[in-house]
């Protein structure tokens, strides 16, 4: 059988900055793929380090002439670029069979079969196992009953087959198939990190999160749980992709790194392999978590940690709760970003706006707490209700979603009002955080003289680009 794993052509965030990265999710199904499928020809399209449009895709199609083509799932705000490589390879051969996955269309997999004529097949949940088990009963025109974790349709009806269990051992997984892309490595950078000519890669630590906020539909897609690869296994991945691609920066893109013990062991077993000075890398963690393993921080930096995102949302202690942020407060989140700085880890922060009871003022208030945490960067985001959170569910039931286009689930475009503000008011409110945040000639001047290099960097990468033009031309 002839797969074809695709990453399609889409527009990044342009609130990161210039980045190209590496197409995991698809990298880590093949690998699995390849280890368990024989006779199972994989090809990988990445439409980016590839510079291929849409045009160019439907001619790789029609020349690798595949018997089932697999887009990368992406989120929610790409939901229509997959759709539309599904179409494409029905349009080249009405016999291709289909197939997405992921959280989006794991959550609407029912109102995507009774819409979609195009998809033949939604993978729900954890997709290695139950892809390889659908290519493997395609080849024996067997039925598809017995695949846990499938929905598709039969007879003009909409089949769910049983949840798939979770994979107990994700060490036992093989590493992700970047030699299909090997010709393309060096292209993968992360412009506001490092730059672009630092090769970029991303590493799985684990899968899951313990916490359950309302507004992130990881929690419920991993089932409420966290499953880990060793740090052994970490370290291994880590080293093999640097020493056999010369890659040197990693994102860590864990849900919920967690710190403790496991880092612990994970910052020894880099230390171990002597890469430490050659690699770095970048993180996300709860600021409590990281007041609560202070005496770990050091030896983070020392193993290559330069980057930390941190999830501080916002002030007001009521949000918080409602949010379902436990452990997060003000206190922890100023020591967690004077430890970061301490040890010369650079601060990104995020902020939301846009939750039910924000106004004009509260959003004022959050800016107040932003100026005084002072993290590195501020990354500010309006409450979206992506499909699988509670915050959809709400919203969806109570008529709160004024804006239906997937492609504006971003994070950056308002798909809500709130109690005070019209939808257009928290748009505008985006922009103002924005300004008023990067419009202080104080910060900008400190941040660009830094004596952290990379602060220096990215201040003076976000002086070259139009991020509040890009923002502006959103209302």
């Amino acid at each position: 059988m002839r797969i074809l794993l695709v990453e399609p052509p889409k527009d990044f965030w342009f609130v990161m900055g210039e980045y190209i990265p590496p197409p995991f999710g698809i990298l880590t199904l093949a690998a699995y793929l390849e280890a368990n499928s024989k006779g199972a020809e994989i090809e990988v399209v990445d439409c980016q380090a590839e510079e291929i449009d849409w045009e160019k895709l439907e001619k790789r199609i029609e020349s690798f002439q595949p018997n089932l083509v697999a887009p990368s799932g992406l989120g929610t705000c790409n939901a229509y670029n997959v759709l539309h490589t599904l179409n494409l390879a029905k349009q080249v051969n009405p016999s291709i069979k289909t197939v997405v996955g992921g959280q989006h269309f794991t959550a609407l997999a029912d109102e995507t079969l009774k819409t979609q004529e195009n998809v033949d097949f939604i993978i729900r949940g954890e997709g290695e196992q139950t892809l390889t088990e659908l290519v493997l009963t395609l080849q024996k025109r067997k039925s598809l009953d017995s695949i846990h974790g499938l929905s598709f349709r039969h007879k003009d009806q909409v089949v769910h087959n049983p949840d798939r269990p979770l994979i107990p051992d994700l060490s036992s997984l093989p590493i992700p198939a970047y030699h299909l892309v090997k010709q393309h490595m060096t292209k993968y950078y992360f412009a506001l990190m490092a730059n672009k000519n630092t090769p970029f890669a991303i590493i799985e630590g684990s899968r899951g999160c313990f916490n359950n906020c309302i507004y992130c539909s990881q929690w419920k897609f991993w089932e409420k749980t966290q499953r880990s690869k060793s740090p052994k296994r970490i370290a291994d991945e880590l080293e093999y992709i640097h020493t056999e691609y010369g890659t040197k920066f990693f994102w860590l893109t864990d849900d919920n790194t967690g710190l403790g013990q496991r880092m612990n062991e994970l910052c020894d077993e880099i230390a171990r392999r002597k890469i430490s000075d050659d690699v770095s890398w970048f993180i996300q963690a709860r600021c409590d978590e990281i007041i609560q393993s202070r005496d770990i921080v050091p030896k983070m930096r020392k193993a290559g940690n330069v980057w930390m995102l941190v999830g501080f949302d916002g002030p007001d202690a009521q949000t918080l709760e409602a949010f379902r942020r436990k452990g997060v407060t003000q206190s922890t989140a100023k020591e967690s970003v004077e430890l970061l700085r301490k040890n010369d880890i650079f601060v990104q922060g995020t902020f939301i706006i846009g939750q039910r009871d924000d106004s004009h003022e509260s959003i004022k208030g959050l800016l107040e707490y932003a100026d005084w945490l002072d993290p590195d960067i501020a990354t500010f985001m309006t409450l979206t209700p992506f499909p699988g959170t509670e915050v959809y569910e709400a919203a969806k039931a109570n008529g709160w979603i004024e804006d239906l286009d997937w492609s504006h689930y971003d994070m950056i475009h308002a798909i809500m009002p709130t109690k005070h503000l019209t939808r257009a008011e928290v748009q505008k409110e985006l922009y103002e955080c924005y300004r008023t945040y990067f419009g202080s000639w104080n910060r900008i001047y400190g941040k660009i003289f830094s004596s952290n290099p990379i602060t220096r960097q990215t201040y003076q990468y976000l002086a070259r680009k139009a991020i509040l033009t890009n923002l502006r031309s959103l209302f």
